[in-house]
C-alpha cells in the first residue's frame, strides 16, 4: 500500500506542505493513543470551564487541543492557529508560512460511550502582511484552503484528505506508526437512500427542511417513491465519513431559535474542511442560500448551516429552498 508521503508528492504538494501535514498529524497519533487509554488514563468526563462557544469543556477536548498547539507552534511551519477551543486566535511562528485552524476533538461528548469522535482541520497560506495575532488573516473565503481532513479515532484510526486533487482515506497501521492509503481517489455516490439529520430540532427548521424531511421520512407513500434510512452518530466527523464510504446527505440546516447563530456549525473548523472533501470526492456543500465554501468569514468562529453529501440528494434538498423563494 502506498504512504502518505507518496500520495502527497503524487498529487503535487509542496515539501513544506507536507512536512506540516505530518507535524499536524503526528498531533492526531497521539491523540489517538490518548482517546484509546479512556478511563484508564483518566481522561473522560468533564471540566468546570466552557469554552468560547459556550459549551462545557470535556477533559479530552483540553487535551487535544493542548496537543496540536504544542505540536504546530514547535514546527516552524505555522504562522498562526485558530482552535474551537480558543477565544481568538494563537499566534506561532512570525515566519511560519501557514496558518491552520481545527476542532481538536470533534463529538466530545461521545468519549463517554467509547464512539466515534475525531479531529477536523484545515491549512491555507498566510497572508505576507500579517501579525501572528491578527485573526483578520482568517477570514479567507474556503476556495483559499490548500488542504483539508479528518481523523477519525473508531475501531481503526483512519485519515480523510485533500489537497485540491481528490479525497483520499488513509489508515494508521499501528505497527510502525504512518498512514496507509487504503482507498484512493474517494468518489461520494449521486444518489443515496440515506440522511441524518438531528430530529429532534424539528420544530425549529424554516419551512424548507421541514418540508424535505417529511417527504424523505413518507418513503415509497410520498413523492420521494423511495424508502429513506435515517442515521445520525451526533459527531460530524462520523456522519460525513460514513457519508464519504457509502453516500448520503448529512443537515445541520439553520433553525429559528437564535438569529444571531444561523448554524450550529462552525465555518471555519467544521464546515469547510468537510466541503472542501465533499466536493472533490463528487459532492456538495451548501448553506441553503449558496455554496460553503465561497462564504466569507466574518470572525472566526462564525457559524453557518450545512447541506453535505451525495451531488443528487443535496441538490434535490436545494431544490425546495428554491421553491420556498
Amino acid at each position: 500500500m502506498k504512504r502518505l508521503n507518496s500520495q502527497l508528492q503524487k498529487d503535487g504538494a509542496p515539501l513544506e506542505l507536507i512536512l506540516l501535514i505530518r507535524t499536524l498529524l503526528a498531533g492526531c497519533k497521539e491523540i489517538s493513543f490518548r482517546v484509546s487509554q479512556g478511563a484508564l488514563a483518566g481522561v473522560l468526563g468533564s471540566t468546570l470551564s466552557e469554552n468560547v462557544q459556550g459549551e462545557t469543556q470535556k477533559k479530552l477536548d483540553v487535551i487535544s487541543n493542548q496537543i496540536l498547539k504544542d505540536t504546530l507552534r514547535d514546527s516552524g511551519y505555522v504562522k498562526a492557529i485558530s482552535s474551537e477551543e480558543e477565544d481568538t486566535v494563537v499566534p506561532c511562528d512570525p515566519n511560519g508560512n501557514y496558518l491552520v485552524s481545527f476542532d481538536p476533538l470533534d463529538g466530545s461528548s461521545n468519549t463517554e460511550i467509547n464512539s466515534l469522535i475525531g479531529t477536523i482541520f484545515s491549512i491555507a497560506h498566510a497572508p505576507q502582511w500579517m501579525e501572528p495575532d491578527d485573526p483578520s488573516a482568517f477570514l479567507q473565503p474556503g476556495t483559499q484552503m490548500v488542504a483539508a481532513g479528518y481523523v477519525l479515532y473508531g475501531p481503526s484510526t483512519m485519515l480523510a484528505m485533500t489537497t485540491g486533487r481528490g479525497t483520499h482515506i488513509y489508515t494508521l497501521d499501528k505497527t510502525h506508526g504512518g498512514f496507509l492509503l487504503t482507498h484512493p481517489n474517494v468518489q461520494v455516490p449521486h444518489g443515496t437512500a440515506e440522511f441524518a439529520i438531528n430530529t429532534s430540532n424539528q420544530r425549529h427548521w424554516e419551512m424548507p427542511i421541514q418540508q424535505y424531511v417529511a417527504d424523505l421520512l413518507a418513503g415509497e407513500e410520498g413523492p420521494r417513491k423511495k424508502d429513506y434510512n435515517m442515521r445520525w452518530v451526533a459527531a460530524m466527523v462520523g456522519d460525513i465519513h460514513r457519508v464519504l464510504c457509502r453516500g448520503g446527505i448529512f443537515m445541520y440546516p439553520f433553525d429559528k431559535r437564535n438569529p444571531s447563530k444561523p448554524g450550529k456549525l462552525r465555518l471555519l473548523y467544521e464546515a469547510n474542511p468537510m466541503a472542501f472533501l465533499m466536493e472533490q470526492a463528487g459532492g456538495l456543500a451548501d448553506t441553503g442560500q449558496g455554496r460553503i465554501m465561497e462564504v466569507m468569514p466574518s470572525e472566526i468562529h462564525q457559524r453557518v448551516p450545512v447541506l453535505i453529501g451525495s451531488k443528487e440528494e443535496v441538490e434535490t434538498c436545494l431544490s425546495y429552498y428554491r421553491k420556498a423563494g
